[in-house]
């Protein structure tokens, strides 16, 4: 018994894997590597669809064009919710004693932004005169004042900024600088408004307040607000150069005060924001014949935002396959190379995009027009890795089979494209392990990398590394 049991310990463990399968399961991993073509392709414009709005101007340093920004908001209305005190204890009234705001102002409210801080620039504030309408898609080629969006004799306020406002406070300064207050565009609207109707009124936050009192129900939510109340407004740059502003929100600001009992007076804003929940368009210029140019160059490649300079990449599914046919691709792997700036300034003004984005040719404005999220077989998600200088796909096995299975049957069957990208995350739950991707829209913001491909590349190739699964 002694010697049975010893025997049937074994620790050869060689074979474990086979004695878990059956033999017509069994298989031999195979690797391979093929080259793959590159070329850059122009998009004059891209879904503006974005979590944040731009304005401002600065000079591209690889094409020597400028890049102004341009955007508008609707304002938010949340439903059914009391945006006013009662009309009993309002303390800011008129010589008529109509509700009338103290003061109002309209805050640009700033994420972040690209280049001098201090650069004197200069903006136009204008009233939108009828709502754009969410029935169609906006490209960063929309010009609402061309589209006649804007009223003529509606608000048109004109306003001299910069990114730092010199005048703060030294410990305001400190909180701005740990991230803790935001900077923002003050543009006071306290001049008397007349609305379309030819009613004239306090300033702009009174015609907000009367209208909340006299009608709560254009007030029910965002739709009625801007069909009824305030269609929008449009911040178009006029002058300045040197700094893009990465808007958070565009705040409308209705300051009142009202009793809270017999001894106590209070003194408060309403808040209405322009946010993402709302339409928001971005509109951006830049000289397109200095993209192309820039785009033609055939000893790399470009990935570059806002102007819309993508990657666009042709796989060798055919070769990948041959031989393979009844095999798993079990990986495929691509990394793409960043090549170094060619021009000095370009690392001192131009980040690289964060996120990339690789879809099928023919999903490159439907994936964002759909809203469609990465699902790992028609569509990838990488980002840059600051230490490898690199993005990585590391298994775009399943764009492989689903390109092999449709061979043929489109102009652009093995052809993807890389698309610079913004991203945002849901929290990780108790569920799941980390953060989920919730949204995917195009960069926006000024950003560029060059990366090592194109016809006449003079590097080692770039290609793509597939393993095998080869069944026996």
């Amino acid at each position: 018994m002694a010697t049975i049991a010893i025997s049937s310990c074994s620790e050869d463990t060689t074979d474990l894997g086979n004695s878990l399968t059956y033999g017509v399961d069994q298989f031999v991993i195979k690797s391979d590597t093929f080259d793959i073509e590159t070329r850059s392709i122009v998009a004059d414009s891209v879904l503006s669809r974005s979590n944040y709005s731009y304005l401002g101007r600065m000079k591209d340093p690889e094409t020597g064009s400028y890049v102004t920004a341009d955007y508008t908001t609707q304002l938010a209305i949340l439903e059914d919710d009391d945006y006013f005190v009662p009309r009993d204890v309002l303390l800011s009234l008129d010589e008529d004693g109509n509700p009338a705001s103290d003061s109002c102002f309209m805050n640009i409210v700033i994420n972040s932004y690209m280049g001098d801080s201090l650069a004197a620039m200069k903006l136009n504030m204008r009233e939108l005169g009828k709502p754009i309408t969410e029935d169609r898609l906006y490209y960063t080629n929309f010009n609402p004042a061309k589209a006649g969006y804007i009223r003529e004799d509606g608000i048109f306020e004109k306003k001299i900024y910069s990114i730092t406002d010199l005048t703060d406070s030294d410990s305001l300064r400190a909180l701005k600088k740990k991230g803790a207050y935001f900077n923002s565009i003050r543009i006071p609207l306290n001049d008397p408004y007349t609305d379309k109707d030819g009613v004239t009124y306090k300033n702009y936050g009174s015609y907000i307040m009367r209208k909340y009192y006299d009608h709560p129900e254009y007030f029910k939510n965002s739709q009625t607000f801007t069909e009824k109340v305030c269609p929008g407004f449009y911040f178009q740059t006029t002058d300045g150069l040197g700094v893009m502003a990465e808007v958070l929100r565009t705040q409308l600001e209705v300051n009142m005060h009202f009793k809270v009992d017999t001894n106590v007076v209070v003194s408060a804003p309403q808040m209405f924001n322009g946010t993402e929940e709302v339409l928001q368009t971005s509109h951006f210029v830049s000289d397109m014949d200095n993209i192309k140019r820039l785009a033609s160059d055939e000893t790399c490649t470009y990935l570059k935002t806002p102007e819309g300079i993508f990657t666009e990449v042709t796989l060798p599914v055919e070769a990948i396959k041959q031989g393979h046919e009844n095999d798993t691709i079990a990986s495929a792997r691509i990394v793409f190379r960043r090549m170094n700036d060619r021009f000095e300034l370009s690392d001192e003004v131009l980040e690289e995009p964060a996120n990339l984005l690789m879809i099928e040719r023919d999903s490159l404005y439907s994936f964002f027009e759909g809203r469609s999220l990465p699902n790992n077989k028609t569509s990838y998600l990488a980002t840059y890795n600051k230490d490898k200088n690199s993005y990585t796909f590391n298994n775009i096995s399943g764009l492989i089979n689903h390109m092999y299975a449709r061979r043929g049957k489109e102009e652009n069957w093995n052809k993807a494209v890389l698309v610079p990208v913004q991203v945002t995350r849901a929290a990780a739950t108790s569920t799941t392990t980390a953060a989920t991707v919730a949204t995917v829209s195009n960069e926006l913001k000024m950003t560029s990398v060059r990366l090592v491909g194109g016809k006449q590349n003079q590097h080692a190739p770039v290609r793509i590394s597939v393993v095998y699964n080869q069944n026996k």
